[in-house]
């Protein structure tokens, strides 16, 4: 089917979503069937709004570039497309711009919009293909092993809390607990991530609070007085979306940007309500770190093994598309751990729109304070190996697209 394709870009930045751009747009080069390649700005908006650049005028170097750029090259929104007009208008879009292959990088609410567009353009007999590509640091989304995007954050908040460790052990007399606030709204997967991090008894983390326990104040002031008793200090790592029993989070915000256009609860703020427990409770001197966006962009240590995979799955949507495959969205199938190697799959948008993969309660310790083996067996291959980012005068130097935008 011969035609234009558009690449757009949706939810938090990560690490490698420009890895996954960069794997599309190299692919759709290589297949004369895909004449224009357009990037939406802004995501799904840039669509509504017809901002479309021409990716085909940008420099090769620009492109092979996104793969040591973070963040949303393209630009990124989150935008609840809600409405039958906007649907509609969006597959006006593609008519005005021959727009016949749609590849669409993000997590759950992203895969539901790509869904959507898929299943209205079947209803109104318009020749489209439309492949998902997974991507998101909070590792949730169903049907695929893990996401692009997860490895990345984990060695990079991993190593964070390993250094904060050490700033801790040296200085408890004064500063005796520390607590990491990590991201991850209803499942604990960055939290635990931290785990790696653990070689012996005094490496931080200590402590992990998990959205998938309930936080139990008692219990964790016990646990809490136990490393204080046996090493003296601890480095607690809290996810943002912890819960208390009856589920409402232990943080959140209040005021009028409370929610975003998802319905989604702001959240923020669940280190500094540890640390004040800690401080009036346990009587013991706390910081608390927040690394907030920080850590889902750190190109500097993202993980070779995920760059790798966030190229892999935009390089195989194209393939799909190019194949006649519409509706699916690429997934990654785990075959082993050791040796690691893992295979690219295809899973239907409709299981994975706004599904919800959870952190596993079998890799939860009994006590609810930390992960397994287990766990630590899975996430381990996910972040090998260290992406080269270019560097220039000591810091390094990121793309980014002149954007020639197109209009019809």
């Amino acid at each position: 089917m011969k035609g234009n394709c558009i690449v757009a870009q949706s939810g938090g930045p990560t690490a490698v979503i420009n890895a996954s751009a960069c794997g599309v747009i190299q692919e759709a080069m290589r297949h004369p069937a895909i004449e224009g390649i357009y990037g939406a700005h802004n995501g799904i908006l840039g669509i509504l709004n017809e901002r479309i650049f021409d990716i085909r005028k940008e420099d090769p170097a620009i492109v092979e570039g996104l793969r040591t750029t973070p963040s949303a090259a393209l630009g990124s929104c989150r935008y609840k497309v809600k409405s039958e007009a906007d649907y509609g208008k969006i597959l006006t879009v593609f008519k005005k711009y021959n727009i016949r292959y749609f590849f669409y990088i993000g997590g759950n609410d992203s895969q539901d919009t790509a869904d959507k567009v898929n299943r209205l353009a079947l209803k109104e007999g318009y020749g489209i293909r439309v492949i998902g590509v997974p991507k998101t640091i909070d590792n949730d989304l169903a049907y695929t092993d893990h996401c692009p995007g997860y490895g990345s954050v984990v060695k990079y908040l991993a190593t964070m809390t390993l250094e904060a460790g050490r700033d801790t052990e040296a200085l408890y007399t004064a500063d005796t607990v520390n607590v990491i606030e990590a991201m991850g709204r209803n499942a604990g997967w960055i939290a635990a991530g931290t785990a790696l991090a653990k070689r012996d008894e005094f490496d931080a983390p200590h402590i992990i609070l998990l959205p998938e326990v309930p936080f139990d104040p008692e219990a964790f002031k016990a646990r809490l007085r136990h490393f204080l008793s046996k090493i003296g200090y601890a480095v607690v790592v809290v996810s943002e979306g912890t819960r208390r029993a009856d589920g409402s989070y232990i943080s959140e915000q209040k005021g009028e940007f409370a929610k975003d256009s998802f319905g989604h609860t702001q959240l923020g703020g669940a280190a500094n309500f540890i640390k004040d427990l800690i401080e009036r409770e346990v009587k013991v001197k706390s910081r608390f770190a927040i690394p907030s966006t920080m850590q889902r962009n750190g190109i500097h240590l993202a993980s070779l093994t995920d760059s790798r995979e966030a190229y892999g799955v935009g390089k195989r949507a194209v393939e799909c598309a190019a194949d006649g495959v519409s509706g699916k969205m690429v997934a990654l199938k785990r075959l082993s751990d050791s040796p690691y190697r893992c295979d690219y799959d295809l899973v239907d948008l409709s299981l994975v729109a706004n599904g919800e993969k959870a952190f596993p309660r079998e890799w939860i310790s009994p006590d609810g304070f930390f992960v397994t083996e287990a766990f630590l067996r899975y996430a381990r291959p996910l972040i090998q190996g260290e992406v080269a980012p270019v560097i220039e005068d000591g810091i390094p130097r990121f793309s980014r697209f002149k954007r020639y935008f197109v209009t019809v």
